[in-house]
């Protein structure tokens, strides 16, 4: 198969051909049971007539960007894929184990994250309103059956305006979830301290020595199994929870930090929520210098969606942040809409490059021109790179080619927990 019957050009996600070959693999293997879901967008087509087809192009980017970044965050790297099927409907899949209580709740969760609105392309573009089936494989299903029965699933979906995710088995459908019951006990976890971190290490490309680690947040909910990620924000969000789980997650991380060999230090992600807040800097500063945290320890990581409200602001609690020694990288460069301003307005010194940068450096000369530009934009205003995602050798022997100056990604290590990160980091040493 080749590269181009692999990977959708536009989005870079898997072609239908790739998405029917995994699903044979996967299905074909005794106990596995593969879950699947079709999101469809609604309003699509309007996006074209009304803002030309540039623009639809870049509402699929930016659709399959948050598709992908959803399963990145969670379900380990071999166990899912995403596809472009055809137009604005796209397939979600994955082999890991997930009761349909969770499955239901982690389509909720995509649904809001891709219904965010636009930005960046045109101006006015519509929201995009996502509609999901979901499909749970049944004993003798191929990679034909599972995705006939969800696209029969469009029809369901039309016919019942309002609702956004159907189970296309509607007898083994479960109950509805309890949102009001889902945050009121993650609120009980945060007072609790029952929310948790696992850290991604991070590794210097010129000799392969451990840097730091970013610090990721997961909460290990009875019904729903562990959560992270967009899923995680988007109950904290609609519980207005979002500033005392970022409190808790700078918290533990500050604390995981003195207990590291020095020099290593540790990236913590802000939301827009957080930015959002004038006194967030003063509070952030307070935790560190409470604990005694040499703040030049910590990277401060945002993303394009956190920089969409009050630019000044942000730019403003950045600049007080990083004057204070902390550092400021910009998260998923490369993915979506790039706003090259932010790379003059903002206080930065490093960007992360997106997993997407490195799809297909190694086989496409494209690609890696593209690498090489970014970086050389990176290096002209003196900032450092680095690359998230490096699964195989031949691409982080590419990022280091290139001038990338760090890398994360399941070829060195999985997301560890902190005992197993000060293990790891023993090692290094």
């Amino acid at each position: 198969m080749s590269a181009d019957d692999d990977q959708d050009l536009l989005t870079g996600l898997y072609t239908p051909a790739r998405a029917r070959k995994v699903l044979g693999e996967w299905l074909g293997v005794g106990d596995t049971r593969v879950h699947g879901l079709l999101l469809v967008l609604g309003r699509f087509d309007s996006v074209n007539i009304a803002h030309g087809t540039s623009a639809g192009d870049f509402a699929l980017t930016e659709v399959a960007r948050r598709i992908a970044h959803f399963g990145q965050d969670e379900f380990a790297d071999d166990a899912w894929f995403a596809a472009r099927l055809d137009g604005g409907k796209f397939l979600l899949a994955t082999r890991e184990p997930c009761s349909r209580e969770r499955w239901q709740f982690l389509a909720e969760a995509l649904a809001d994250t891709v219904a965010q609105p636009l930005a960046g392309a045109s101006v006015g573009l519509p929201q995009l309103w996502p509609h999901i089936a979901l499909v749970r494989a049944l004993s003798g299903d191929d990679p034909t059956s599972m995705l006939s029965r969800l696209s029969d699933a469009q029809i369901a979906l039309k016919g019942e305006a309002g609702r956004r995710v159907v189970w296309i088995d509607r007898d083994e459908a479960p109950p509805g979830i309890d949102t009001a019951r889902v945050e009121a006990e993650l609120r009980r976890a945060l007072d609790q301290g029952a929310v948790s971190l696992m850290f991604q290490p991070q590794f210097a490309l010129a000799d392969d020595r451990l840097v730091g680690a970013e610090a990721l947040v997961r909460w290990d909910q009875p019904l729903l199994g562990s959560i992270g990620g967009e899923a995680l924000l988007r109950i904290a969000a609609r519980a207005d929870l979002t500033t005392q789980l970022t409190r808790k997650v700078v918290g533990a991380a500050l604390k995981s930090v003195l207990k590291w060999p020095a020099g290593l230090k540790c990236s913590i992600n802000v939301t827009a929520a957080d930015l959002a807040v004038a006194r967030f800097p003063r509070e952030m500063l307070d935790m560190v210098g409470d604990l005694a945290v040499d703040p030049e320890r910590i990277t401060l990581e945002i993303t394009e969606q956190a920089l969409l409200g009050d630019l000044d602001l942000a730019a403003r609690s950045l600049g007080l942040l990083r004057d204070a020694g902390m550092r400021i990288a910009l998260d998923d460069f490369g993915a979506g809409f790039c706003n090259f301003g932010y790379l003059k307005y903002l206080p930065l010194d490093i960007i992360k490059l997106d997993r997407i940068m490195l799809d297909g450096v190694a086989e496409n000369p494209r690609d890696r021109a593209v690498l090489r530009a970014v970086v050389a934009l990176a290096r002209a205003l003196d900032l450092q790179v680095l690359a998230e995602g490096v699964e195989n050798e031949a691409q982080r022997q590419i990022a280091a080619e290139e001038g990338c100056t760090a890398y994360q990604g399941f070829l060195r290590s999985k997301p560890l927990k902190q005992e197993d990160f000060l293990q790891l980091a023993g090692k290094s040493g």
